[in-house]
């Protein structure tokens, strides 16, 4: 099951769902983009899209990571694994909360299409991510997003994440310009199972690099017994920390 990013399209997981194969049943959520809901609502809703009489694996992406860890935390029937990409438990930038009386400012359609595409995908920005990226911000409302901005900044989900018993697997990216190596680390902190893969990637991981992370994913399914592929997600036997 698959949970988006900030535009919370669910458009952006193509890259990954092209090159998983067949095999992998994947089901991807998307949140309603003229609805300015907070964490709250949204993980009532990703809750009533849970898989029943099956196993699966929860992918939380970037701004979808304290969703998932929520739900995980909720031990759902089924749960095999959590896999979180690119993301968080608290405010990843604690040092720009003073921005925060900003956000009523921002509009999807009023950000630079070069500066979000330098922020999330850098160096490995090309003509097709560049055009998808833009694509999936644009039916967001300036309501949606400065809602989702706020919940970013003000959400704490590490008493959740201590309740989670199923292997966690973190997808770091080395040039992630949005959120820092020390988010991966406070999820350690506070993760039983937990095991970090670092790939050579910008903050938008599985649209840049989907065939090393649908590898990743792969055996990662493998190993929490999902051998018919129902989810996307994974667990690593090797040791805690990050490890390319």
């Amino acid at each position: 099951m698959l949970l988006p990013g900030m535009d919370g399209s669910g458009e952006l997981f193509a890259p990954l769902i092209q090159v998983l194969g067949a095999d992998l049943h994947t089901q991807v959520v998307r949140y309603p983009p003229e609805q300015p809901l907070g964490y709250g609502p949204l993980i009532e809703q990703v809750r009533r899209q849970l898989p029943a009489g099956r196993p699966f694996i929860l992918l939380g992406e970037s701004f979808s990571g304290p969703i998932a860890v929520s739900l995980a935390a909720e031990r759902p029937a089924g749960l095999l694994g959590l896999v979180l990409c690119c993301t968080f438990i608290r405010n990843p930038r604690p040092g720009l909360a003073w921005l925060s009386g900003l956000v009523p400012l921002v509009s999807p359609r009023l950000a630079p299409r070069a500066l979000l595409s330098q922020l999330l995908l850098g160096r490995f920005a090309t003509p097709a991510l560049d055009q998808a990226l833009a694509g999936a911000l644009a039916p967001l409302s300036s309501a949606t997003l400065q809602a989702r901005l706020r919940a970013v900044l003000e959400v704490d989900a590490t008493a959740h994440l201590q309740q989670i018993q199923v292997p966690l697997l973190y997808l770091q990216a080395t040039a992630d310009r949005l959120v820092p190596a020390d988010a991966a680390r406070l999820i350690e902190r506070y993760s039983g199972d937990f095991q970090c893969l670092q790939l050579e990637a910008p903050h938008c991981l599985l649209q840049a690099r989907p065939h090393e992370a649908a590898h990743a994913l792969e055996r990662f399914a493998k190993t929490v017994g999902t051998d018919q592929g129902d989810q996307v997600a994974g667990r690593s036997t090797s040791s805690r920390g990050c490890s390319e």
